[in-house]
């Protein structure tokens, strides 16, 4: 039988990138890549959720790892933000924290014009410096301590007269008038002389009765008099105040003067310049010099000690966000979004046993440094942060931006517990993650469609065209240019093309996955340089392909020693019943390879149907297992129209200890299943692929080039004897790549690969004999495949009708 019109021709194997298509000598002659290859859909959409200036706009950049969106996702970021900021002269607020009088425990914000945050924080602390100069100068200048001193020397002298008074009247009374720790104190008299107490036991009743008199009149004269030096205590202290602050207010309006004509237009400074201005004129006792300073309590100021706090804390003002240096909307990148990296932090310093804390010890997070611009965040680092996901939501919904402590997001007690007041944000989220986790949280996260609106998802490959083959030539002068490497001729740009071809394992497509292509490029340069060359060519860049390929393929050579050695069975000649090599894919990350894997088929009387060994033994996952009950449909269909299928067919993996996962060796298993049924052999030589449908269509599969050359070296271990090959689906004639020794051998004769559209196709391939179709009489001409199986099948049918009585049979 002739199966050469199923054999696909060298040319077909590889798209072959001719160099002469492009109009340059070296990637030198080129302006490096200014725009991006092939993702339009992409970038209309981040366009679009970049101008849309509504809530719940932000965007999700879906796509594998290296195809350029974050590169992207900044290259249009920057120019929308040159735009805000020459056209509409944009320029960020700066954000300050104050203290707060009435609660300490709330610090609360401010906004400030554009780099007006360190000048008021420089004119808050001069005026600080003023003060205290001022104020100390003020305080102890010889006219204000003369003055202080005549005012209490007045008050004593005042004290004196009215207790001089109430003492001679006392002892014009008979009594001596006494100043004691515990009160005032009366003794009556005699000779001039305080009475003991004996002697005033045995004093008269009468006599005792007028002294008493006497005395509780003098105490109520006494406590009038006391009444008045308390008076005339307080007053000259209320005196003395009002004298400090007319001296302080003074000097304190006249450096708040020109601070209160420049912020007039900002109530929220003007306000916090008159609590200012109160609580200095409420507090001067930390403005005076004392003679002897008070040495530290325990290594801590003793204002700290004794007011738990610096005095002068109102006094500070924390720069939240300083955008001074910030030229248009802040564009932030943040890689670790911690909940503090990305909401803030509260830092604590201990003192005396306890950790404080106070307004300037908060930190910003990426949400408040981009307030007004754009925050970059990977999906994947937002969700494995613990409690950030939720709070991202929290600040893009209600459009603030909270600093809390993490410790009481999860329950527990923190130290003095700050909760400063929020600062309003407008902010542009862009997530970049994977298409996978969109779809999850699409699915399972009901907020996420109201706030993340936009998708723009890249695609990992581009078309094969003209213009995408110079733009890669653009980029890959991009490269040199930035890496400053020697640049390519037309052959290395060409065989470049070829391995982004292959990537993506498509003849009509070019891999869009640019950091891989960047590798590739840096490694060719080097061999480059190894070998002296001015410019990089083809040879180098295959050079760098294989140098790659063998330093991950370490586990390929080890299985293809195995099965060289025969631990692994796999035939390559001669004929088997019921014995087929399958082609499997081995993914490990690093590395694809392919391998042939012994399928085997036993069938026999029964009522079993197909079974699958590996399900039976749970090595089998959902998708082969549904390949192989398609099997069952398929005999049913094509054998079982007249006659019910009576079978018992088992279907094995030979030598597989691990999971078997895909469909693409059910075509495979059903060649397998007619050897069996037909008694016909199977060639050795041939390896297949293909996954089949219920009609016995062949179906595409993935792999295809890897299995193929996996095939290929075990059969190049054995020898090469000009009759080996694949079996594939036609399908997947665009997807071939194959490395040149592959196609070098095809062109050669040495080894072939036959493209099929069906089962019947296959089998005749595989056995050498005709399939045929079945005949209007419903009946396959005999000596066919199909009519030695049906013929079987019609047997075994009758040999297991045999075996049941007419009463068990009807059961």
């Amino acid at each position: 039988m002739d199966i050469t019109k199923y054999e696909v021709p060298a040319d077909r194997l590889y798209w072959h990138c001719d160099p002469s298509i492009f109009d340059f000598n070296t990637t030198k002659d080129l302006a490096p890549l200014g725009e991006f290859i092939g993702q339009d859909r992409a970038i209309r959409a981040i366009e679009f959720g970049l101008s849309m200036n509504r809530d719940g706009y932000n965007i999700y950049v879906a796509g594998l790892t290296g195809t350029g969106k974050t590169s992207v996702v900044k290259s249009y970021i920057k120019k929308l933000a040159e735009k805000r900021k020459t056209e509409l002269q944009y320029h960020p607020e700066d954000w300050c924290y104050l203290y707060n009088y009435a609660d300490p425990d709330h610090p609360q914000v401010l906004n400030l014009p554009h780099g007006m945050g360190k000048v008021f924080k420089d004119q808050i602390s001069n005026l600080l410096l003023g003060l205290k100069e001022e104020l100390a100068k003020a305080f102890s200048s010889e006219e204000y301590k003369a003055q202080r001193k005549r005012t209490v020397e007045e008050s004593r002298a005042a004290q004196q007269k009215l207790l001089q008074e109430i003492n001679e009247e006392a002892q014009r009374q008979g009594f001596l008038f006494e100043m004691a720790t515990t009160g005032v104190m009366l003794y009556p008299l005699a000779d001039g002389k305080p009475l003991s107490q004996a002697d005033y036991l045995a004093l008269a009743e009468t006599e005792q009765k007028e002294l008493e008199a006497k005395r509780s009149d003098l105490l109520k004269k006494l406590k009038a008099v006391l009444e008045r030096v308390h008076e005339i205590e307080k007053q000259t202290g209320e005196k003395l105040q009002s004298t400090d602050k007319a001296i302080a207010d003074f000097t304190v309006s006249r450096f708040l003067d020109y601070l209160l004509r420049e912020y007039k237009d900002l109530p929220k400074v003007i306000q916090y310049l008159a609590d200012l201005k109160n609580y200095t004129l409420s507090n001067l006792s930390i403005f005076k010099e004392s003679e002897e300073p008070a040495p530290p309590a325990m290594g801590v100021p003793i204002s700290y000690a004794t007011h738990w706090r610096d005095p002068f804390l109102p006094f500070q003002v924390n720069v939240f966000v300083d955008n001074s240096t910030t030229e248009g909307p802040p564009i932030i990148i943040e890689s670790n979004p911690t909940y503090s990296n990305l909401l803030g932090k509260i830092e604590r310093r201990f003192l005396l046993g306890g950790y404080l804390s106070d307004h300037t010890m908060l930190k910003p997070g990426a949400l408040h440094l981009a307030n007004g611009g754009y925050l970059l965040l990977s999906t994947n680092e937002v969700l494995s942060n613990p409690g950030v996901w939720q709070a991202l939501k929290r600040a893009i919904k209600t459009k603030e931006a909270r600093i809390e402590d993490l410790l009481e997001q999860f329950g527990h007690i923190a130290p003095q517990g700050l909760r400063p007041q929020p600062i309003p944000i407008s902010v542009k989220v862009i997530l970049i993650g994977d298409s996978l986790l969109y779809q999850l949280l699409s699915i399972r996260d009901e907020d996420f469609w109201e706030t993340f609106r936009v998708k723009a998802d890249f695609d990992f490959q581009v078309e094969r065209s003209q213009d995408n083959l110079m733009a890669f030539a653009a980029f890959i002068a991009g490269c040199c240019e930035e890496g400053e490497l020697h640049h390519f001729d037309t052959t290395g740009v060409a065989r470049v093309a070829e391995f982004a071809a292959r990537m993506v394992a498509n003849q009509e497509k070019l891999s869009s996955r640019f950091a891989q292509v960047k590798e590739l490029v840096e490694e060719a340069e080097y061999w480059a340089c190894q070998d002296g060359a001015s410019v990089v060519s083809a040879q180098h860049v295959e050079r760098a392909i294989e140098e790659r390929h063998f330093r991950h393929n370490l586990p390929d050579e080890r299985i293809r020693e195995l099965i060289n050695r025969g631990t692994i069975m796999i035939d390559t000649q001669g004929e088997v019943v019921g014995q087929v090599n399958g082609l499997s894919t081995y993914n490990l990350g690093d590395i694809t390879f392919g391998k042939p894997s012994r399928i085997t088929c036993k069938t026999f009387l029964g009522r079993g149907g197909v079974i699958n060994i590996e399900r039976e033994s749970q090595l089998s996952g959902r998708i082969h297992d549904k390949g192989v009950l398609i099997l069952s449909g398929y005999m049913g269909w094509k054998y079982a129209q007249d006659n019910p299928l009576s079978l018992s067919a088992s279907l094995c993996f030979e030598q597989s200890y691990e999971g078997v996962e895909g469909d693409s060796a059910s075509s495979a298993e059903l060649y397998a299943l007619l050897s069996s049924l037909s008694g016909l052999g199977i060639k050795q030589n041939i390896a297949v692929t293909g996954s089949v449908n219920q009609k016995g269509e062949l179906q595409p599969v993935g792999g295809i080039n890897e299995k193929v050359e996996g095939f290929f070296k075990v059969c190049q271990a054995n020898g090469l004897t000009a009759d080996q090959g694949i079996l594939m689906p036609h399908h997947n004639l665009s997807n071939l790549m194959l490395r040149q020794e592959v196609v070098e051998a095809v062109r050669q004769g040495k080894f072939h690969i036959y493209a099929v559209n069906t089962i019947d196709e296959g089998i005749e391939i595989l056995t050498g004999v005709e399939a045929a179709k079945r005949g209007e009489d419903g009946t396959y001409p005999e000596g066919t495949v199909n009519y030695k199986v049906d013929q079987k099948l019609k047997e075994m049918a009758a040999k297991l009708k045999q075996f049941y009585a007419p009463g068990e049979e009807k059961k």
